[in-house]
C-alpha cells in the first residue's frame, strides 16, 4: 500500500512522443510488406519493444520532390533514410555553402571594424532584412499522402510541427545529373546510417530524384532493428564494404600499413559502442558526482590487471584512462577520436620485451558515449605492427621493437618503403617550398597527436576537466583569475560587436586559478548541431568553428535545449531602426539562435582576448594537452 503522502503519476514511456504522430497501422502494414522489412524476423524484438511498433514510432514517411534536398553535406546526423520508391541522387562534389542556405561570413577591414565600434547601431540584436529570410528555395515539408494503404481514408496526415519544418530544393539539380556529378540510390537502399551512428557530419548532400519515397529511421529505431540478425549483418557488411578502410586510414598510426594489409584488418575488426549517445541528457547529473563515483558509474571497456584481447582504436565519443589508486581510481589521460588503447601492452607482448605477456597497465572507460574499433592482438601483431614507426611507440615498447628478434634485411625494407611514403608526403605538404629533408618531414609530423590520450600534468586539473566534459571543447574560454582585475572589459568588447548583447557572462565552473567561461567551446561533438531542421548550425570545415546561418534559422530553439552547457540563447531580432522583425503569417516576432561565434567577421579575432589588457584570457583547444599546459607555464 503506497505512503499516504505520495502522488500517482502515469509513468514515462518509450513512445509517448513517436517520431511521426501521423503514422497510422495501415501505414505500418504497407511498410511491413516490403523488404527489408518483408524479410526481418518479428520474434526477435522483445514484446515491449515490437517491430509494428519500431515502424510506427521510430520512422517518417516522406515524399520528396525532385531537386529537393534531404540531406546535406556537413549536417550532423541523427537518423538514416531508406529508398523505398523511386531513387536519390548522391552529389559527388562539394557544393559551395550559398547553394546549400548557408551564407559565409565576410571578413570586416579594419576601417569598417573601427567605424561600427565609433558608430554603432544603438539597436539591441539588429539585422538587416536579408539576414533573416533565406536567399535560397524553401518549402514546407510534403505530406505523406502517397501510400496505398492509407489513402483511401485520408487526402493528408501531414501536419502539426512537420508543416513548420521547411526544406530546401537545390538549384540547377537536373544539370549536375547530366554532367555525371551524382550517384542514384535506388529503392532498398539506406544512406546516412554510417554518420547516424557515429553522430558526425553528412559526407554528402542528397537530393530527391524522380517519385522519391522515402523512410526516415531515427538512431533509437535503427538500433532496435539490428536486433533482426539478418539486418544487423547487412548494416556491418555496407560499413565494412564502403567505410571501414577509409576510417583507419585516418589513423596515423596505421598510415603505413599495406592495402593487402589493411583489407585483413578490415575483415578481423569488431564494432562496438559504449554508454548513452545522448550523454548530454545525463550531464547534468553526472558532473555533480564526484570524480571516483562519476568513474565508477561509466561503462567499463577494458579492465586493468586483465590480458590485453584487441588493440581498441576510438571512432568517436570520449574514453577516460583510469588507474587503481589505492581503493579508488585516478584519471591519467582521456581519449579521442583516431587515440589508441592497449599499444604498449601489445608491442611488449609481441615482441617479449616484458618477458610474458602484459596485462593491462590501465582501465578504460566510456565517458557519456564512446564508439570503438577492435583489432585482435593476432592480426594487429601480423598485419600493422611491423609497419609502424618506432617513434610513434611509447619509449618501452618502442625499445622492445629496437632488439626484437626481427633480421636487419626486413628493417631495411621497411624502411624503403616508410621512406618512400615519407617523401611523397612531405611533396604534399611542402608544395614548391625549398627546405631541407628533415625540417620539411618535422613539419609534416610534428602536429601529430599523441596516438595514446591526452594527459595533463595536474592530475586535479584532467579530473576536472573530463568531469565536466570540458575536453568536447575546441574554442574554450579560460580566465586565470591571478591576473584577471574584474574590469569586464572582454563583456563591454563583446558587446560591442554584438548589438550591445554580449555572447557570455563571466561566469562558470572554478578550478584553482582557473575559471572556465559559459560561452560557446565549438565543440568536437556539437551535440546541438542534432535536430536543426534547416542545417542552419553547422561546422564551417575550413575553420572548424560552430556557426549559425541566421538566414535559415527558423527560431526552433532545438539547439538551445541541445547545448549541454547552456551556451545558445533565443533572441527576437529587430532592424536597424529597432523595429521588431514579426513573421507574416502568426504576426509573432522573429527569434534566431545566437552564440558565441569568435568574432569571425573581424580582422582581430576574438574580440573578448584581444580587450583584455592583462593577458587574462584565453580561447584554447582543450581536446589537446599542449595547448594548456603550455600556456599554463609561461604563467608560472
Amino acid at each position: 500500500m503506497p505512503p499516504v503522502d505520495s502522488v500517482t503519476v502515469h509513468r514515462p514511456r518509450r513512445w509517448d512522443e513517436p517520431m511521426d504522430p501521423h503514422m497510422t497501422d495501415a501505414d505500418v502494414d504497407w511498410l511491413l510488406a516490403r523488404m527489408p522489412f518483408a524479410g526481418l524476423d518479428a520474434s526477435q524484438f522483445p514484446k515491449s519493444i515490437p517491430l509494428d511498433g519500431v515502424l510506427k514510432n521510430d520512422c517518417r514517411l516522406h515524399r520528396f520532390s525532385p531537386g529537393q534536398v534531404i540531406v546535406r553535406e556537413g549536417d550532423y546526423a541523427n537518423s538514416a533514410f531508406l529508398v523505398l520508391e523511386g531513387n536519390a541522387e548522391l552529389i559527388t562534389r562539394p557544393l559551395p555553402p550559398d547553394v546549400l542556405g548557408r551564407r559565409e561570413v565576410e571578413k570586416r577591414s579594419w576601417p569598417e571594424a573601427l567605424w561600427q565600434f565609433l558608430r554603432p547601431s544603438g539597436v539591441r540584436e539588429s539585422r538587416s532584412p536579408e539576414d533573416v529570410t533565406p536567399d535560397v528555395e524553401l518549402h514546407d515539408r510534403p505530406g505523406t499522402d502517397h501510400l496505398p494503404a492509407a489513402s483511401s481514408d485520408k487526402s493528408n496526415h501531414s501536419g502539426g510541427e512537420a508543416e513548420t519544418q521547411p526544406t530546401l530544393f537545390l538549384q540547377d539539380f537536373g544539370g549536375l545529373v547530366r554532367a555525371g556529378q551524382t550517384a542514384r540510390l535506388v529503392a532498398g537502399e539506406l544512406f546516412g546510417e554510417v554518420a547516424t551512428m557515429l553522430r558526425g557530419p553528412h559526407g554528402a548532400t542528397v537530393v530527391a530524384g524522380e517519385n522519391a519515397t522515402l523512410l526516415e529511421i531515427r538512431l533509437q529505431g535503427l538500433k532496435m532493428l539490428q536486433r533482426d540478425t539478418a539486418f544487423a549483418e547487412r548494416m556491418e557488411e555496407h560499413y565494412r564494404e564502403h567505410w571501414l578502410a577509409i576510417h583507419l586510414k585516418e589513423i596515423p598510426l596505421l598510415r603505413f600499413v599495406p592495402e593487402s594489409n589493411l583489407r585483413n584488418v578490415v575483415e578481423h575488426t569488431q564494432l562496438r559502442s559504449f554508454g548513452r549517445l545522448q550523454w548530454n541528457a545525463d550531464y547534468s547529473k553526472t558532473r555533480k558526482l564526484s570524480p571516483a563515483e562519476q568513474i565508477e558509474s561509466e561503462p567499463i571497456v577494458a579492465r586493468e590487471g586483465h590480458h590485453v584481447t584487441d588493440l581498441i582504436i576510438v571512432r568517436s565519443g570520449f574514453g577516460r584512462v583510469c588507474q587503481n589508486y589505492g581503493s579508488a581510481q585516478r584519471t591519467t589521460a582521456y581519449l579521442g577520436k583516431g587515440h589508441v588503447f592497449g599499444l604498449e601492452e601489445i608491442t611488449l607482448s609481441v615482441t617479449g620485451g616484458n618477458g610474458s605477456p602484459m596485462p593491462l597497465q590501465h582501465s578504460l572507460r566510456a565517458v557519456g558515449f564512446l564508439d570503438t574499433l577492435h583489432i585482435p592482438v593476432e592480426c594487429f601483431a601480423r598485419e600493422v605492427l611491423p609497419h609502424i614507426r618506432r617513434s610513434e611507440l611509447p619509449p618501452n615498447a618502442a625499445e622492445a621493437m629496437l632488439h626484437s628478434p626481427s633480421t636487419a634485411k626486413s628493417r631495411e625494407r621497411r624502411a624503403l618503403k616508410r621512406a618512400r611514403s615519407d617523401s611523397d608526403l612531405v611533396s604534399s605538404v611542402s608544395g614548391n617550398e625549398e627546405a631541407s629533408g628533415t625540417n620539411v618531414q618535422a613539419k609534416a609530423w610534428d602536429d601529430l597527436p599523441s596516438p595514446t590520450g591526452t594527459s595533463f600534468e595536474p592530475t586535479g586539473l584532467l579530473e576536472f576537466i573530463v568531469q565536466n566534459r570540458y575536453n568536447n571543447g575546441r574554442q574554450a574560454m579560460i580566465i586565470d583569475l591571478h591576473r584577471c582585475t574584474r574590469c569586464d572589459d572582454c563583456v563591454k568588447a563583446c558587446a560591442d560587436v554584438h548589438d550591445g548583447n554580449p555572447r557570455f557572462a563571466r561566469v562558470g565552473n572554478h578550478h584553482e586559478r582557473l575559471q572556465f567561461v559559459e560561452a560557446c567551446m565549438h565543440c568536437t561533438d556539437p551535440v546541438c548541431m542534432i535536430g536543426c531542421p534547416t542545417g542552419a548550425l553547422h561546422r564551417d570545415e575550413a575553420t572548424g568553428l560552430v556557426r549559425i546561418s541566421e538566414n535559415i534559422c527558423i527560431g526552433c530553439g532545438v539547439c538551445a535545449k541541445g547545448c549541454p552547457y547552456d551556451n545558445i540563447e533565443m533572441v527576437a531580432v529587430s532592424d536597424p531602426k529597432g523595429r521588431p522583425f514579426l513573421d507574416v503569417k502568426s504576426k509573432q516576432p522573429i527569434t534566431k539562435a545566437t552564440k558565441c561565434d569568435m568574432c569571425s567577421g573581424l580582422p582581430s579575432g576574438p574580440a573578448c582576448a584581444a580587450a583584455c589588457p592583462h593577458d587574462a584570457l584565453v580561447r584554447i583547444d582543450l581536446s589537446e594537452s599542449p595547448p594548456l599546459e603550455d600556456w599554463l607555464r609561461r604563467r608560472t
